[in-house]
């Protein structure tokens, strides 16, 4: 029988096979005000508190005798870490990249580069097209749970929409992971057209702020503003 850090070894591993499912909120902040990534975090997941974690070298060391554990985390997490610059983040989102099939190619945002940068930078959307969002990122070091994405969004200094997408749980990987969001409508009429701001966040179970950034958004009749 398997013995208490087996059945927590279990409970971890099979976070990896968890499904990302996508739930979008739509909420309007009591105060209208722009919240700042402590509370955002809180609010995503207000009442939840992540269990404590291994590191990816205990669990590959635990039980080393059971050969059918040993093929089971080698089925999950392959055979060891990938070498990469200690000095990177555990969690790297590179980018964000909208798909439409009514739009003229896919909008992507670059996430490597000066994050201030995108706070000038427009981004637009056409009213009632079918749309969705592709987040590119990458693990380097530990086995992470939890993934989610959120995107706050402010029009004239008010909160006019919350999205909260949940990515899933990743183990240490040298390719690049990719999530696709389900196809959204993007809203249509005289009274939606115009500029927004949108602050997002990319966190985890543990709420580790990977990346958070702000970014422009612009809601027109066609593609070119």
């Amino acid at each position: 029988m398997l013995g208490l850090d087996a059945c927590e070894l279990g409970a971890q591993l099979l976070e990896l096979l968890r499904l990302a499912l996508c739930a979008r909120v739509l909420l309007t902040d009591k105060e209208g005000r722009q919240l700042p990534p402590d509370e955002a975090l809180d609010e995503a997941v207000p009442e939840y508190r992540a269990p404590g974690r291994r590191s990816l070298q205990e669990i590959q060391q635990l039980d080393p005798d059971d050969e059918s554990l040993a093929k089971y985390k080698r089925a999950l997490l392959g055979p060891g870490p990938p070498a990469v610059d200690p000095s990177l983040p555990n969690v790297q989102v590179t980018s964000l990249t909208l798909l439409s099939e009514q739009a003229p190619g896919p909008i992507t945002m670059d996430l490597t580069g000066e994050l201030a940068a995108l706070k000038n930078q427009v981004f637009i959307l056409k009213e009632g097209v079918d749309y969705k969002v592709k987040i590119t990122f990458k693990v380097n070091k530990e086995i992470v749970s939890g993934l989610k994405c959120l995107h706050h969004t402010y029009r004239q200094g008010l909160r006019v929409d919350k999205a909260v997408y949940m990515v899933g749980s990743y183990g240490p990987s040298a390719q690049e992971y990719e999530f696709v969001t389900p196809v959204e409508e993007a809203p249509r009429g005289t009274l939606v057209r115009g500029a927004y701001v949108v602050t997002s966040f990319f966190t985890d179970d543990d709420r580790t702020d990977h990346l958070s950034w702000e970014w422009g958004l612009h809601v027109c009749q066609d593609w070119k503003g």
